[in-house]
Protein backbone atom coordinates (compact mmCIF):
# COMPACT_ATOMS: atom_id res chain seq x y z
CA UNK A 1 0.00 0.00 0.00
CA UNK A 2 1.52 3.30 -0.89
CA UNK A 3 1.72 6.01 2.07
CA UNK A 4 2.17 10.20 1.88
CA UNK A 5 5.50 10.75 3.70
CA UNK A 6 4.62 13.37 6.20
CA UNK A 7 8.18 12.78 8.00
CA UNK A 8 11.56 14.99 7.70
CA UNK A 9 10.38 18.71 5.88
CA UNK A 10 10.80 21.59 7.05
CA UNK A 11 7.79 23.42 8.87
CA UNK A 12 6.17 26.04 6.62
CA UNK A 13 7.29 24.07 3.24
CA UNK A 14 5.32 21.82 1.66
CA UNK A 15 4.99 18.17 1.74
CA UNK A 16 5.69 16.01 -1.00
CA UNK A 17 3.63 14.01 -2.14
CA UNK A 18 5.20 10.38 -3.75
CA UNK A 19 3.78 8.52 -6.27
CA UNK A 20 2.87 4.53 -5.62
CA UNK A 21 6.01 4.11 -8.34
CA UNK A 22 8.47 5.57 -6.23
CA UNK A 23 7.17 4.07 -2.80
CA UNK A 24 8.26 0.49 -1.05
CA UNK A 25 6.47 -0.90 1.84
CA UNK A 26 7.69 -1.85 4.88
CA UNK A 27 8.38 -5.64 5.47
CA UNK A 28 7.14 -6.25 9.03
CA UNK A 29 8.14 -10.11 9.29
CA UNK A 30 11.85 -9.48 9.93
CA UNK A 31 14.62 -11.78 11.81
CA UNK A 32 15.10 -10.10 15.52
CA UNK A 33 18.58 -8.91 14.34
CA UNK A 34 17.31 -6.53 11.44
CA UNK A 35 16.52 -3.32 11.51
CA UNK A 36 12.99 -2.03 9.82
CA UNK A 37 13.71 -0.58 6.71
CA UNK A 38 11.52 0.70 4.34
CA UNK A 39 13.31 1.37 1.03
CA UNK A 40 14.03 -1.98 -0.84
CA UNK A 41 13.74 -4.66 1.55
CA UNK A 42 12.79 -7.86 1.38
CA UNK A 43 13.41 -10.18 4.57
CA UNK A 44 11.76 -13.36 3.12
CA UNK A 45 15.48 -13.41 1.52
CA UNK A 46 17.55 -11.57 3.34
CA UNK A 47 17.98 -10.86 7.52
CA UNK A 48 20.19 -7.96 7.21
CA UNK A 49 21.46 -4.81 5.64
CA UNK A 50 24.69 -6.84 5.42
CA UNK A 51 22.86 -9.81 3.75
CA UNK A 52 20.61 -7.34 0.53
CA UNK A 53 20.70 -7.04 -2.40
CA UNK A 54 23.23 -3.70 -3.44
CA UNK A 55 22.62 -3.78 -7.38
CA UNK A 56 21.65 -0.63 -8.92
CA UNK A 57 17.87 -2.37 -9.19
CA UNK A 58 17.95 -2.47 -5.66
CA UNK A 59 19.52 1.11 -4.84
CA UNK A 60 17.58 3.17 -7.54
CA UNK A 61 14.06 1.14 -5.74
CA UNK A 62 15.45 2.88 -2.74
CA UNK A 63 12.48 5.56 -1.54
CA UNK A 64 13.02 9.19 -3.14
CA UNK A 65 11.47 11.44 -0.74
CA UNK A 66 12.74 14.75 -0.34
CA UNK A 67 14.54 16.11 2.70
CA UNK A 68 14.79 19.70 2.27
CA UNK A 69 18.04 21.20 3.67
CA UNK A 70 17.94 22.78 7.88
CA UNK A 71 18.24 26.17 7.62
CA UNK A 72 21.25 27.24 9.63
CA UNK A 73 19.48 29.69 11.45
CA UNK A 74 16.79 27.19 12.30
CA UNK A 75 15.52 26.74 16.20
CA UNK A 76 17.36 23.96 17.96
CA UNK A 77 15.59 21.28 19.74
CA UNK A 78 17.90 20.73 22.69
CA UNK A 79 17.22 20.70 26.19
CA UNK A 80 17.83 23.63 28.48
CA UNK A 81 21.47 23.88 29.16
CA UNK A 82 23.66 25.29 32.07
CA UNK A 83 26.14 26.19 29.06
CA UNK A 84 29.01 24.54 26.83
CA UNK A 85 33.05 24.94 26.98
CA UNK A 86 33.39 22.48 24.07
CA UNK A 87 35.66 24.32 21.51
CA UNK A 88 38.60 22.60 22.60
CA UNK A 89 38.82 19.72 21.17
CA UNK A 90 40.23 16.62 24.07
CA UNK A 91 42.22 13.43 22.79
CA UNK A 92 41.88 11.10 25.47
CA UNK A 93 39.43 9.79 27.52
CA UNK A 94 41.09 10.06 31.07
CA UNK A 95 41.74 14.31 30.07
CA UNK A 96 38.20 14.39 29.48
CA UNK A 97 37.34 13.23 32.55
CA UNK A 98 39.61 15.81 34.12
CA UNK A 99 38.60 18.71 32.68
CA UNK A 100 34.60 17.58 33.52
CA UNK A 101 36.15 16.99 37.09
CA UNK A 102 37.42 20.87 37.14
CA UNK A 103 34.87 22.50 35.08
CA UNK A 104 36.67 23.00 32.44
CA UNK A 105 34.47 20.87 30.10
CA UNK A 106 31.04 20.89 29.85
CA UNK A 107 29.75 20.22 26.47
CA UNK A 108 28.35 17.44 24.49
CA UNK A 109 31.39 14.65 24.04
CA UNK A 110 30.53 13.60 20.10
CA UNK A 111 33.77 14.09 18.27
CA UNK A 112 36.56 14.08 21.53
CA UNK A 113 38.22 11.40 22.86
CA UNK A 114 38.13 9.82 19.88
CA UNK A 115 38.92 6.07 19.66
CA UNK A 116 37.79 5.10 23.88
CA UNK A 117 34.18 3.81 24.71
CA UNK A 118 31.42 6.36 25.78
CA UNK A 119 28.65 5.37 27.79
CA UNK A 120 25.01 6.37 28.67
CA UNK A 121 24.97 6.71 32.83
CA UNK A 122 21.94 5.97 35.17
CA UNK A 123 22.38 6.13 38.81
CA UNK A 124 19.28 4.86 41.37
CA UNK A 125 18.86 3.58 44.82
CA UNK A 126 19.35 0.04 45.46
CA UNK A 127 15.94 -1.11 46.02
CA UNK A 128 15.19 -0.85 42.14
CA UNK A 129 18.64 -1.94 41.00
CA UNK A 130 17.25 -5.00 40.48
CA UNK A 131 14.31 -4.66 38.22
CA UNK A 132 16.29 -1.79 36.24
CA UNK A 133 18.63 -4.68 35.41
CA UNK A 134 15.94 -6.72 33.99
CA UNK A 135 14.75 -3.70 31.97
CA UNK A 136 18.07 -3.56 30.10
CA UNK A 137 18.29 -7.33 29.56
CA UNK A 138 15.12 -6.81 28.31
CA UNK A 139 15.55 -3.65 26.06
CA UNK A 140 19.59 -4.52 24.98
CA UNK A 141 19.44 -2.35 21.78
CA UNK A 142 18.53 0.30 23.69
CA UNK A 143 19.83 -0.90 26.78
CA UNK A 144 23.20 -2.15 26.29
CA UNK A 145 24.12 -3.07 30.06
CA UNK A 146 28.55 -2.39 30.51
CA UNK A 147 28.64 -2.26 34.05
CA UNK A 148 26.68 -1.90 37.82
CA UNK A 149 29.04 -0.65 40.62
CA UNK A 150 28.42 -2.07 43.97
CA UNK A 151 26.44 -0.08 46.70
CA UNK A 152 27.56 3.27 47.64
CA UNK A 153 30.82 2.60 44.94
CA UNK A 154 30.85 4.93 41.76
CA UNK A 155 33.77 4.37 40.40
CA UNK A 156 33.49 2.58 36.53
CA UNK A 157 35.78 -0.29 37.84
CA UNK A 158 35.71 -2.19 34.39
CA UNK A 159 35.74 0.74 31.92
CA UNK A 160 37.78 3.54 33.80
CA UNK A 161 39.78 2.51 37.11
CA UNK A 162 40.05 5.63 39.19
CA UNK A 163 37.12 7.56 37.67
CA UNK A 164 34.67 9.35 39.86
CA UNK A 165 30.83 8.73 38.19
CA UNK A 166 29.80 11.88 40.26
CA UNK A 167 31.97 14.02 38.82
CA UNK A 168 33.50 12.85 35.73
CA UNK A 169 30.84 13.50 33.09
CA UNK A 170 30.29 16.83 31.66
CA UNK A 171 26.90 17.28 32.44
CA UNK A 172 23.72 15.64 34.88
CA UNK A 173 20.30 15.58 35.06
CA UNK A 174 18.76 15.26 37.81
CA UNK A 175 15.25 13.12 38.32
CA UNK A 176 12.48 13.14 41.31
CA UNK A 177 9.54 11.36 40.69
CA UNK A 178 9.26 11.25 37.17
CA UNK A 179 10.22 15.32 36.32
CA UNK A 180 13.54 16.42 35.48
CA UNK A 181 14.26 19.15 37.69
CA UNK A 182 18.03 20.27 37.30
CA UNK A 183 20.86 19.99 35.45
CA UNK A 184 24.31 19.72 37.48
CA UNK A 185 28.04 19.68 36.76
CA UNK A 186 28.34 17.18 40.12
CA UNK A 187 26.69 14.92 41.70
CA UNK A 188 28.57 14.30 44.36
CA UNK A 189 26.13 15.74 47.60
CA UNK A 190 23.02 13.51 45.79
CA UNK A 191 24.86 10.05 45.98
CA UNK A 192 24.13 8.11 49.04
CA UNK A 193 25.51 4.69 50.51
CA UNK A 194 22.06 2.99 49.29
CA UNK A 195 22.78 4.16 45.17
CA UNK A 196 24.01 2.00 42.56
CA UNK A 197 25.42 3.16 38.97
CA UNK A 198 24.60 1.62 35.69
CA UNK A 199 26.44 2.11 32.78
CA UNK A 200 24.76 1.38 29.08
CA UNK A 201 27.05 1.21 25.94
CA UNK A 202 26.05 4.95 23.79
CA UNK A 203 26.65 5.15 19.48
CA UNK A 204 28.87 7.77 20.00
CA UNK A 205 31.43 4.90 20.47
CA UNK A 206 31.44 3.75 16.67
CA UNK A 207 31.07 7.37 15.40
CA UNK A 208 34.85 7.34 15.26
CA UNK A 209 34.29 4.09 13.61
CA UNK A 210 32.42 5.79 10.40
CA UNK A 211 34.50 8.94 10.81
CA UNK A 212 37.52 6.94 9.64
CA UNK A 213 35.46 5.02 6.68
CA UNK A 214 34.82 8.55 5.52
CA UNK A 215 31.34 8.39 6.60
CA UNK A 216 30.79 11.36 9.41
CA UNK A 217 27.65 11.90 11.25
CA UNK A 218 26.07 14.93 10.23
CA UNK A 219 26.03 16.26 13.83
CA UNK A 220 29.67 15.63 14.05
CA UNK A 221 30.55 17.96 11.11
CA UNK A 222 28.10 20.40 12.36
CA UNK A 223 29.49 20.71 15.82
CA UNK A 224 25.82 19.78 16.64
CA UNK A 225 24.11 17.32 19.39
CA UNK A 226 22.83 14.34 17.70
CA UNK A 227 19.40 14.44 17.09
CA UNK A 228 16.98 11.55 19.49
CA UNK A 229 13.40 11.56 18.68
CA UNK A 230 10.55 9.78 21.07
CA UNK A 231 8.85 6.82 19.03
CA UNK A 232 6.28 4.44 19.66
CA UNK A 233 8.60 1.49 19.72
CA UNK A 234 7.22 -0.23 22.89
CA UNK A 235 9.59 -1.88 25.12
CA UNK A 236 9.53 -5.00 27.44
CA UNK A 237 9.47 -3.61 30.70
CA UNK A 238 10.16 -4.51 34.29
CA UNK A 239 8.61 -3.50 37.64
CA UNK A 240 7.99 0.13 37.78
CA UNK A 241 10.30 0.71 34.09
CA UNK A 242 7.88 0.76 31.49
CA UNK A 243 7.62 3.08 28.26
CA UNK A 244 9.16 3.25 24.45
CA UNK A 245 12.46 3.12 22.66
CA UNK A 246 14.26 6.77 21.95
CA UNK A 247 16.11 6.67 18.89
CA UNK A 248 19.13 8.70 17.39
CA UNK A 249 19.16 10.05 13.87
CA UNK A 250 22.02 10.13 11.54
CA UNK A 251 21.23 11.14 7.86
CA UNK A 252 22.83 9.08 4.53
CA UNK A 253 22.82 8.73 1.39
CA UNK A 254 20.49 5.09 0.45
CA UNK A 255 24.18 3.47 -0.54
CA UNK A 256 26.11 4.95 2.25
CA UNK A 257 23.25 3.56 4.50
CA UNK A 258 24.32 -0.05 3.72
CA UNK A 259 27.96 0.66 4.94
CA UNK A 260 26.99 2.36 7.75
CA UNK A 261 24.52 -0.48 9.23
CA UNK A 262 27.04 -2.73 8.81
CA UNK A 263 29.73 -1.05 10.27
CA UNK A 264 27.65 -0.50 13.36
CA UNK A 265 25.98 -3.52 13.60
CA UNK A 266 29.63 -5.07 14.47
CA UNK A 267 28.88 -3.34 18.19
CA UNK A 268 26.07 -5.03 20.02
CA UNK A 269 27.37 -3.23 22.92
CA UNK A 270 26.61 -0.06 21.37
CA UNK A 271 22.96 -0.15 20.28
CA UNK A 272 24.09 -2.13 17.12
CA UNK A 273 22.57 -2.07 13.79
CA UNK A 274 19.79 0.79 13.24
CA UNK A 275 16.61 0.34 14.16
CA UNK A 276 14.61 2.04 11.19
CA UNK A 277 15.68 2.80 7.89
CA UNK A 278 13.53 6.10 6.55
CA UNK A 279 9.87 6.10 7.04
CA UNK A 280 10.14 8.05 10.16
CA UNK A 281 6.47 7.92 10.48
CA UNK A 282 6.46 4.16 11.24
CA UNK A 283 7.99 4.80 14.37
CA UNK A 284 6.28 7.81 15.37
CA UNK A 285 8.69 10.24 14.27
CA UNK A 286 6.17 13.28 12.60
CA UNK A 287 8.92 15.91 11.50
CA UNK A 288 13.11 15.17 11.71
CA UNK A 289 13.72 19.24 11.95
CA UNK A 290 12.00 19.03 15.60
CA UNK A 291 13.65 16.33 17.68
CA UNK A 292 12.73 15.77 20.87
CA UNK A 293 16.67 16.10 22.67
CA UNK A 294 19.69 17.08 20.87
CA UNK A 295 19.59 19.34 17.71
CA UNK A 296 18.42 19.40 14.49
CA UNK A 297 20.87 18.63 11.67
CA UNK A 298 20.93 19.01 7.84
CA UNK A 299 19.57 16.42 5.98
CA UNK A 300 20.10 16.59 2.50
CA UNK A 301 17.59 15.74 -0.70
CA UNK A 302 19.48 12.32 -1.59
CA UNK A 303 19.68 11.16 2.05
CA UNK A 304 17.31 9.02 3.99
CA UNK A 305 17.03 9.23 7.92
CA UNK A 306 18.51 6.00 9.88
CA UNK A 307 17.44 5.27 13.49
CA UNK A 308 19.71 3.41 16.21
CA UNK A 309 18.44 2.44 19.51
CA UNK A 310 18.90 5.60 22.36
CA UNK A 311 20.50 5.83 25.65
CA UNK A 312 18.23 8.36 26.47
CA UNK A 313 15.65 5.68 26.73
CA UNK A 314 15.98 4.75 30.14
CA UNK A 315 15.73 8.68 30.52
CA UNK A 316 11.81 7.64 29.36
CA UNK A 317 11.64 4.53 31.83
CA UNK A 318 12.42 6.77 34.27
CA UNK A 319 9.75 9.51 33.56
CA UNK A 320 7.10 6.59 33.82
CA UNK A 321 8.71 5.15 37.12
CA UNK A 322 8.73 8.27 39.22
CA UNK A 323 11.57 7.33 41.50
CA UNK A 324 11.90 9.67 44.31
CA UNK A 325 15.22 10.13 43.00
CA UNK A 326 17.80 9.36 39.84
CA UNK A 327 20.55 10.38 37.98
CA UNK A 328 21.62 10.62 34.48
CA UNK A 329 24.02 11.73 31.77
CA UNK A 330 22.54 14.87 30.56
CA UNK A 331 21.44 13.58 26.72
CA UNK A 332 24.21 13.83 24.36
CA UNK A 333 26.98 14.30 27.69
CA UNK A 334 28.69 10.95 28.08
CA UNK A 335 30.83 9.12 30.09
CA UNK A 336 34.47 8.54 28.53
CA UNK A 337 36.14 4.84 29.94
CA UNK A 338 40.01 4.09 28.96
CA UNK A 339 38.34 0.95 27.18
CA UNK A 340 39.20 1.15 22.95
CA UNK A 341 36.18 0.96 20.60
CA UNK A 342 37.64 -1.84 19.13
CA UNK A 343 37.78 -3.89 22.62
CA UNK A 344 34.12 -3.19 22.83
CA UNK A 345 33.46 -5.48 19.68
CA UNK A 346 33.96 -8.54 22.13
CA UNK A 347 31.97 -7.63 24.63
CA UNK A 348 28.57 -9.11 25.77
CA UNK A 349 25.60 -7.76 27.32
CA UNK A 350 22.74 -9.29 29.01
CA UNK A 351 19.64 -10.01 26.45
CA UNK A 352 18.99 -10.13 23.28
CA UNK A 353 19.57 -7.51 20.37
CA UNK A 354 16.21 -6.65 19.00
CA UNK A 355 14.47 -3.44 17.00
CA UNK A 356 10.96 -4.57 18.31
CA UNK A 357 11.14 -5.59 22.20
CA UNK A 358 7.92 -6.45 22.68
CA UNK A 359 6.98 -7.99 19.13
CA UNK A 360 10.23 -10.25 19.26
CA UNK A 361 9.97 -11.43 22.95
Amino acid sequence: MAMTPTACYTPGSPERTTSPSEMTTLSHHHAPDTPYLSPGSNSSSTSSLSRMDLSESTLDGMLKVEYPMLDQEAKQASLPSLGSSSSTHVETAQALRSACRSGEFSGPTPGHAPGYVQANLVILPTEYAQNFKEFCGNNAAACPLLEVTEPGVFEAINLAPGSDLRTDLPKYHVWRHGEMTEERFDITDLCTDNMQAFLLGCSFTWEDVLVDANLTPRHVEEARNVPMYNTNIKLKGSGPFQGNMVVSMRPYTSQDAFKVADITGAYPAAHGRPVQVDSPEEIGVANCMSPDYGDAVTIHPDEVPMFWACGVTPQNALTNAKLPLAITHAPGHMFLGDVQNEELKTWSVPGKWSARPVQDN
